[in-house]
């Protein structure tokens, strides 16, 4: 059966992690990716929103002790993508700060993809138009 009600768009995702962890990641989307860290609701326990273009896209919060969360499950999730602008930029910043990365276009697009891990080995994807080379 095909929804009556389509869906908008991707709204966020969420990591789950330990304290020291969440601020480990905080500061890799920040440093890294290039988010903005921005306004979270009072929820009650510790967390962050992580913002693109104003919307917050990434949600870090604080796992409780007995939720077993793991870095080293292989699961269905790859990567998150995206887009961006200063492909350069963003190379020397990965080779700077000694993250192994990647390349790929996309074929039959104007499109370059460069991926690597964040510190908790989930997949991180940056798109960049060929033209931002």
């Amino acid at each position: 059966m095909i929804a009556s009600m389509p869906t908008l768009g991707l709204n966020h995702y969420n990591l789950r992690a330990t304290e020291p962890l969440m601020d480990t990641l905080r500061a890799f989307y920040v440093e890294v990716v290039g988010l903005e860290p921005g306004p979270r609701p009072p929820f009650g326990s510790p967390g962050h929103w992580l913002y693109a273009g104003g919307r917050p896209v990434l949600h870090l919060s604080l796992a409780s002790a007995d939720e077993g969360r793991s870095t080293e499950a292989r699961t269905t999730f790859d990567h998150a993508a995206f887009d961006c602008s200063d492909r350069a930029g963003f190379e020397a910043l990965l080779v700077r700060r000694g993250i192994s990365w990647r390349t790929s276009g996309v074929p039959g697009t104007p499109q370059v993809q460069i991926f690597f891990c964040d510190p908790a080995g989930n997949g991180v994807e940056l798109n960049f138009p060929r033209a931002d080379a």
